[in-house]
């Protein structure tokens, strides 16, 4: 028995009408049945099955239960889980085994949750549609001719599809957000910093933070407060712990929505139109929902990709076929351990990137791109931090589009970058924001509505999300 919400899996395990071993069997025997969707890289059918049996003791013997009790979580393929494979779904990665568990998973862990196994991504996070994994492309269970988003794809069809009951993604320029949008399901990215990246690969230090994917918002929350916190091994993470999180309705509250965004004509028509009808009902329910003039919405994108494939070139040189990483058996002297090895370890996009990020960051024109991008993204956040002294959240699409066939966008970057044209400014000034599966196409596509909150705001944030989806 497998159930949608973490509450009603728990109200049945205290009534015994299911136990960690029967729900996590279930989960097993549903991946195989999926596995055509291919959002499982790896399970832990054997390890899983092993911590089912001593959570059932547990409870036999009435000890104490953790908050995640019995609750089965897949993990993107770039979070450290101790004694198991980790790649990042690339082949620079092949038959590398973990030593230690990324901070997160410890936390999941005490919690006594179960980890279902490694989720298919995107190469290294880089990717809008899950295309450039190593492991081949995940496919969205609602039509399987188009892409569930990226790059944390696996992690939001394994959710959409009931392959687990939440999953922990990384969002960097909105990898949760996008393919929860894409999926129909809950993606949460918390505030930069209040959840530890320690065990996390990192894409581009700056922007990347860990979060869940879930069925509901509650679900999101739960997940949320139990990873988030202090951590003495991230000197980025905040410095305070984090309570349990008090989901209670929020009376008027003040939203803005960026002009340009929704006047913008390269939105779809239906989810201008799902935009318009979700104002109607907030305004409806009492809140204000007020459009402002944002001028910077054309320099979102190409601030976050300089500074982000900066910081990939960055953290990426450390996978060279000598310090980490696959090494070219065709290499004949140490330049070509280095060049082969890189060039047929990474795949095109995030040659790509690293290539970009090099260049911005070369001599003659480091002032011209790089710096000139950090002064926009303070702008950006100075700009953000005067807005929320007015309004309580900024409301958005959480995609131009719903998703969009496989190869629709391969061969052009730029179309495909601007999928996460509403998601990428939280990434570049911090904030929390939450995707939330609200309306559908006529074809039946999702179509996810973004809330953004202030930095630390995720309780107001998680409350006033979960009167939306009711």
């Amino acid at each position: 028995m497998t159930t949608n919400s973490i509450a009603a899996f728990h109200k049945a395990i205290q009534a015994n009408e299911t136990s960690c071993t029967e729900s996590t069997m279930s989960f097993i025997q549903k991946i195989e049945a999926k596995k055509h969707l291919n959002a499982y890289i790896e399970v832990f059918e054997k390890e899983a099955l092993e911590r089912a049996s001593f959570l059932d003791n547990k409870k036999r013997n009435k000890e104490k239960l953790g908050k995640l009790f019995g609750v089965a979580i897949g993990v993107k393929d770039n979070i450290c889980i101790k004694d198991h494979k980790l790649s990042a779904s690339s082949n620079m990665l092949k038959g590398f085994e973990s030593i230690y568990s990324a901070t997160v998973i410890e936390r999941l862990l005490a919690e006594d949750a179960i980890i279902l196994g490694r989720l298919n991504c995107d190469e290294f996070a880089m990717g809008s549609s899950n295309e450039t994994s190593a492991y081949g492309k995940v496919l969205n269970a609602i039509d399987e001719n188009r892409t569930p988003g990226g790059s944390s794809g696996g992690s939001a069809v394994a959710v959409q599809a009931g392959l687990c009951h939440v999953s922990l993604g990384s969002d960097t320029g909105g990898s949760i957000r996008q393919p929860a949008s894409y999926c129909g399901v809950v993606g949460l990215k918390p505030t930069y910093g209040s959840v530890s990246r320690y065990g996390l690969i990192a894409f581009a230090s700056s922007f990347d933070q860990i979060g869940p994917f879930a069925n509901n918002v509650a679900d999101a929350a739960l997940v949320l407060e139990t990873i988030a916190g202090k951590d003495k091994n991230d000197a980025t993470s905040i410095q305070n712990e984090v309570d349990s999180f008090s989901l209670k309705p929020l009376k008027k509250q003040k939203i803005a929505y960026f002009k340009q965004a929704i006047e913008n004509d390269s939105i779809h028509k239906e989810v201008k139109a799902s935009f318009e009808n979700l104002k109607t009902r907030l305004e409806a329910e009492g809140n204000i929902v007020e459009a402002i003039d944002f001028p910077y919405l054309d320099y979102l994108i190409p601030t976050y990709y300089v500074l982000s494939t900066a910081e990939a070139s960055s953290n990426l040189s450390r996978y060279d076929g000598v310090h980490y990483g696959y090494r070219s058996p065709n290499a004949k002297n140490m330049e070509e351990v280095y060049t082969k090895s890189r060039s047929e370890g990474f795949g095109k996009e995030v040659k790509n990137r690293i290539m970009l990020g090099t260049f911005v960051l070369s001599a003659g024109y480091y002032d011209a791109y790089y710096t000139k991008a950090q002064q926009v993204r303070r702008i950006l956040k100075n700009k953000i931090n005067d807005l929320y002294s007015n309004f309580d959240f900024i409301l958005s699409p959480t995609a131009p589009n719903p998703a969009f066939k496989f190869g629709e966008k391969s061969e052009d970057p730029v179309a495909m970058y601007l999928e996460d044209i509403y998601t990428v400014l939280a990434n570049l000034v911090g904030n929390p924001a939450i995707s939330l599966p609200l309306y559908k196409t006529k074809e039946g596509l999702p179509i996810g509505m973004q809330l953004m909150a202030n930095d630390q705001e995720e309780e107001k944030l998680l409350s006033f999300a979960q009167q939306l989806e009711m």
